[in-house]
């Protein structure tokens, strides 16, 4: 599975560091979402990192 973590995260002007303050998620679990390194995570991980990004769980994720 991919994520649009990264190109929100940017359009927001946001740094992994910042998102991961925000959001409590850590940078590196970050970076992997974004690299592909990690495929899966737990829900609450993208509830996390939606909320940080003002965004629904659903747009963090790219059609297939």
């Amino acid at each position: 599975m991919s994520f649009r973590i990264k190109e929100i995260r940017e359009k927001k002007s946001l740094t992994q560091e910042e998102l991961a303050n925000k959001s409590g998620v850590s940078r590196n679990l970050i970076a992997r979402l974004e690299s592909g390194g990690l495929k899966n995570t737990t829900t609450d991980t993208l509830f996390k990192i939606a909320n940080a990004l003002s965004v629904k769980v659903e747009t963090l994720f790219f059609e297939e």
